[in-house]
């Protein structure tokens, strides 16, 4: 009897195997297959289809004079014209998707860790010869995954539906474009997501993270523009009282103030990505301005032009998952 009490201490107490690591992609496995059963994903998902079918079928209405413009350089690019091109009825799809992609993060992982805990299947997970951190990090990878696939079925519906509408051939630089587009949409819902696994972590109740989070959400999104512009108008002088020089600067300072919130880094990267014609995310004077050509930046010069938003979205998703990943370690799990 004492040896076999030794032998099961032994085993409860031993570190898994590689073979055991291959219970991450068990967890990754069961997390998909449950958030695709699942009713809120499917109605977030609904949600995304129809703006996108919307977008899709304004911007492909007017796509014969989207490709004769002669004004605007970016006209040969029909396919992120299929993204960025409106008729004013309605927003194009990417400004679509700064609304709706942190709904889907805050959808997917409001409830991650403090659901399993009150029902008691947190400490039957734990008690598997699995890591406690493999956990956090399958129900972190399992909804990007999920969102990956999601929008590039998404994207490659537009390529095929522009292929058979206009017989025109994808240019390489609109493929690298639309990856670009694709990775830094998954990269802001990672950085949501993050947030509200970091909600879970904290709060008992999954009612109550999810209304900390849409909290969050709507003062980025409503409340927090207004904010500076009441602080900087308090503060700094009346923008008609200044010199060119520095109205260039206030509008600087706004701007940066303005890059605090996900949703700007994630509109200047992916405007700045879908439209090559633009040459500056910032304001810039009128002898700029004389000279310049109108004509289309490589996707590498985008890329670099883009590149401090995608840091800030890069290190605020590291941020959150760090907090959680702490948080979690430390808590204590009772059956």
């Amino acid at each position: 009897m004492k040896n076999q009490l030794v032998s099961l201490t032994e085993h409860s107490t031993a570190k898994p195997s590689k073979n055991d690591r291959s219970l991450l992609g068990v967890l990754v496995n069961k997390e998909i297959a449950s958030f695709i059963r699942s009713w809120r994903f499917i109605v977030m998902a609904l949600l995304i289809i129809l703006t996108f079918m919307a977008s899709m079928y304004v911007s492909m209405s007017n796509i014969k004079g989207l490709s004769v413009a002669t004004n605007d350089p970016a006209s040969n690019f029909i396919y992120l014209k299929l993204l960025t091109a409106t008729d004013q009825s309605i927003p194009p799809f990417h400004v679509f998707l700064n609304f709706l992609a942190p709904l889907l993060g805050i959808g997917l992982g409001f409830d991650a860790i403090n659901t399993e805990k009150n029902t008691g299947t947190l400490t039957r997970l734990l008690a598997q010869p699995i890591y406690r951190d493999n956990l956090l990090i399958g129900k972190f990878l399992a909804p990007l995954l999920l969102v990956g696939v999601f929008f590039a079925a998404l994207t490659l519906l537009m390529i095929g539906a522009g292929i058979w509408l206009t017989g025109v051939a994808m240019e390489p630089q609109e493929l690298f474009r639309l990856i670009g587009f694709i990775g830094i949409s998954i990269l802001y819902v990672g950085f949501w997501l993050s947030l509200s696994i970091l909600l879970s972590v904290l709060f008992t109740q999954p009612s109550t993270a999810a209304i900390t989070a849409f909290g969050i959400w709507l003062f980025f999104t409503i409340f927090f523009p207004i904010l500076i512009n009441l602080l900087v108008r308090s503060i700094l002088p009346h923008p008609q009282s200044l010199s060119e020089t520095q109205y260039i600067a206030y509008n600087e300072l706004i701007l940066s103030l303005h890059r605090i919130s996900p949703g700007q880094l994630y509109s200047d990267a992916t405007t700045t990505l879908l439209m090559p014609s633009v040459r500056s995310l910032g304001p810039i004077s009128m002898e700029q301005t004389l000279g310049a050509l109108p004509s289309n930046l490589r996707f590498s010069d985008s890329l670099m032009m883009v590149w401090p938003q995608i840091t800030g979205l890069i290190a605020a998703t590291a941020l959150c998952f760090s907090l959680s990943y702490y948080l979690f370690m430390r808590k204590e799990i009772r059956s």
